[in-house]
């Protein structure tokens, strides 16, 4: 009886032990493609406070859209022992060796924003960009049914270019084939740029005769720059300007009536799911619920994809001020 007092007071004290040991925090690596826009910012600043309230560290690399650099910043991230990936790519092809090396490693990927592709990768977490290009273009054939559409696109790199363009087709090609509605221009950019915006549309309005109605833009750089060349032409505020990302410059424009919408995406719970999935990844837990899957060409990937919402004039205070994403006195400047 002795014996067994003993034994398990000694089996009782090592239970205490064991429960005072907490778990190493989660290191999650952070792999940004650049900081070239204003809401990247935001991402980066919501997914940081979001893993440390959770206990975890976080390292954030930038890759200044070379994708050499974020292969790299990849390998020296594994070598230091992280648990997760999170990537927003700059190359949605060369990023696939991101995959293969984390893999390789038994660390998990998860793609952020932008989908990576013809690799097994983990997880995907976005926003539905189908959706939002067929936001775009509802808003603006609702104003303007009838006439001439430029489409400029974004970056030919990044797959979320083909998914807005499919939305937006999806919403127009109905109304051309009923001849409401002719696309004279479209093309894809080089990067997300306020320089190809503003070059794209020059060229566009020098070398076409066409009367123009409504642009599409990929998202609001190109906006601004697309404003700009229109302003030079003298044809700010008669044309429909759409972008995407509710930036504060391209909110003042809509106050002033030279863009016409843009598109604001819930960047914080973007940031939160994926820190949420991180962690549940690290500790080897399964992710609960139902996921969507979106093909990258290798596998069907689990996916959470959230809703956008279309800002205009009317609705500025309603959404991005309102929910915090931006500042009245800013906006309203």
């Amino acid at each position: 009886m002795k014996y067994s007092v003993k034994i398990f007071a000694f089996l009782f004290i090592i239970s205490l032990a064991c429960s005072c040991i907490k778990p190493k925090p989660v290191k999650v690596g952070f792999l940004m493609h650049a900081l070239d826009k204003e809401r990247w910012e935001n991402d980066r600043d919501f997914f940081v406070e979001k893993v440390q309230e959770l206990g975890g560290t976080v390292t954030v690399t930038i890759a200044d859209n070379n994708p050499d650099k974020q292969l790299e910043q990849a390998m020296r991230l594994l070598s230091e022992d992280v648990n997760v990936l999170v990537v927003v790519p700059v190359d949605q092809f060369a990023a696939a060796k991101i995959v293969d090396e984390a893999h390789a490693k038994g660390v998990k990927v998860i793609s952020y924003d932008r989908l990576i592709l013809n690799c097994k990768l983990d997880y995907y977490v976005s926003t539905d960009n189908v959706e939002i290009g067929e936001l775009q273009a509802k808003y603006l054939t609702t104003i303007k049914p009838t006439g001439n559409y430029a489409l400029i696109g974004g970056a030919r790199s990044d797959h979320n270019s083909q998914f807005l363009y499919l939305g937006q087709m999806n919403v127009l090609s109905p109304l051309v084939e009923k001849g409401d509605i002719k696309i004279v221009y479209n093309t894809f950019t080089d990067n997300w740029s306020e320089t190809e915006g503003y070059k794209l549309t020059l060229d566009f309005l020098k070398q076409n005769q066409s009367h123009v109605d409504a642009i599409i833009a990929g998202n609001d750089a190109i906006a601004l720059g697309v404003i700009a060349a229109l302003k030079e032409n003298n044809l700010d505020g008669k044309v429909l300007v759409a972008g995407m990302d509710a930036d504060l410059k391209n909110l003042q424009e809509i106050v002033k009536g030279t863009q016409t919408c843009t598109i604001y995406k819930p960047i914080e719970k973007l940031a939160t799911t994926a820190a949420e999935i991180a962690f549940r990844l690290a500790y080897g837990q399964d992710n609960e619920g139902t996921f969507q899957t979106t093909s990258n060409g290798e596998k069907l990937v689990p996916s959470v994809l959230h809703n956008a919402a279309i800002v205009n004039k009317d609705n500025l205070k309603l959404t991005v001020i309102s929910e915090g994403y931006q500042k009245e006195e800013e906006v309203f400047k």
